[in-house]
Parts: structure tokens; sequence; C-alpha cells
């Protein structure tokens, strides 16, 4: 869940930023610790009811969404452009291959769902989308999904002039990062309909609320898209002004969360370049 949205950083597509999207393994076990996991009502959603289903979690990171997904009673296959990552994720038992989804051979395996949690921006949504179709059996499940957040609103002013003066040009918490979100969820429409093999997408959204200590609020900033690039004295200036600014709230604030995913069956042989 990147503070900076992906499109934010840099003039490129965020699938173009490679370097962004293979840095996050700097930290796994920060990244595993601090991440939020994705709500029950989710998965249940995606796996609707199956158990035994065989899933292709994409970008699977540490494995934070592929863990829910077994807990759900599925078998999970992640892909991960980042090796710290996979083998972080391998080692507490989830079978992972290191690629680009794009350039990933599925080696004649087939799936009943692809997954992508927080991480889909960092596939080429047309290409991402032919391969997901080609992965997946008739009337399989395409469903990518991430987590955007909004402080309270007190909070939310007082992180915005935290970022402006950090770092200029950072987004403004005061808006609702659900808006900056929308066009990520409307590029992921986008190529699943250029793929030219899934029925009409669809947008989920799920609403809820996480608690957290100023700690624990502090020990997640530096998990977000670009922040582990950040000199470290720029980094600590950050994390010294909002710890701050929660502080002065009281220690501690309640983040309200929606999950929005984007997704699509299989309907139709999938066709177009491998």
């Amino acid at each position: 869940m990147p503070t900076l949205p992906p499109e934010r950083q840099s003039d490129r597509e965020p699938h173009q930023a490679r370097e962004v999207a293979e840095s996050f393994g700097t930290d796994p076990d920060g990244y595993d610790r601090a991440r939020p996991r994705y709500p029950d009502a989710l998965i249940d959603r995606i796996v609707g009811g199956a158990a035994g289903l065989d899933v292709l979690d994409v970008g699977c990171g540490t494995g934070i969404a592929a863990r829910q997904f077994q807990a759900a009673g599925c078998r999970v296959l992640g892909v991960e452009v980042d090796a710290r990552m996979a083998e972080w994720a391998r080692r507490r038992g989830l079978e992972v291959e290191v690629a680009a989804f794009e350039a990933w051979d599925p080696a004649g395996r087939t799936f009943d769902a692809v997954v992508a949690g927080q991480a889909w921006h960092w596939v080429d949504p047309v290409a991402g989308a032919a391969k997901a179709a080609r992965t997946l059996r008739p009337s399989g499940r395409l469903a990518v999904f991430w987590n955007a957040f909004r402080p309270p609103d007190e909070l939310a002013e007082a992180f915005s002039a935290v970022y402006r003066r950090v770092l200029p040009d950072s987004p403004d918490f005061s808006q609702a990062l659900t808006d900056a979100y929308s066009v990520i969820l409307t590029k992921a429409a986008d190529g699943i309909r250029r793929a030219d093999a899934f029925d009409d997408p669809e947008q989920w959204r799920f609403a809820w609320e996480h608690a957290y200590t100023r700690d624990e609020w502090l020990d997640q900033v530096p998990t977000f898209g670009g922040h582990n690039r950040l000199p470290p004295g720029k980094l600590r200036e950050l994390l010294d002004g909002l710890g701050a600014a929660i502080d002065a709230a009281g220690g501690g604030f309640t983040m309200s969360y929606a999950t929005m995913a984007v997704t699509a069956r299989r309907e139709t042989a999938p066709s177009g370049p491998a």
C-alpha cells in the first residue's frame, strides 16, 4: 500500500519502474510484519466457497495474501520478481517462482484464480491480463486488489504538511487516496478489456478500519513504494515528523481503509500474442 501512488513517483508508467518494483525486498521481515492484511470478505468472495482451488498469486511478496488464500483451503503458487521476497516466503512454506509475471513461464499449468494484492500496478496491464487469461481455466477469475487508506481529518492535514516539507509533490492526505487509486483501477480494468478474453470487469470495495499506535504506523511507513529508496536522513526526517503528528493526536489513531478490487472471469478462449 504505497503512500505515494506509483504513478506519482515518476513520469513513467508504474510497470516501467522496475527498480522500484524490485526494491521491496530490502527488509522483508519489516514488510511482512507491518503491512496490513486483506479483508476476509474479499478472500471469501474470490474463493466463492469452493475449497481446494488452485490460485496463482502474482507479485506475492512475502506471501501476505497467499497465506490468507491457503487458510481458506486453496493451493497457492506465488510468482515474485524480487528474489529476496521470494526466498522469505519460501522459508515460510509458500511455493514461489522468481520472475516478472509478463515473462513467467506457466509450463502448461492452469489455475482457478489469478490474484495480485498490492502488486498489479507493477505489471503491464495488457500483457499481464493476457498472460492471466492463458493460465486460467475456463471461467477462472482474475482478481487484482489494493488497500487504500485515509487517516482521520486532523491527521490527514498534519501528515500532508510533513510530506510537503520533507518530500515536495507528495500526495495530499486531506484528499481520499481512493481517488488516486482510481487511476490504477481504471488502468487495470482497461487492460482486462483489451486482453479480449474476459467478461466485463467489475469493481469491488470493502471498507474496514485498523487502530495503530505511533510505533506501529512508523514501522509501516518505510515499506511504502519508493520510501526505502529515500536517503536515510530524509527518511528519518519524515518519520520524526509523522511521529510528532501522531503524538500530538494522542499517540495513536484509527485508520480508515478501503480494499478495492478489479475482477473478471475468463469466459472465452484467450487470444493474442504469447
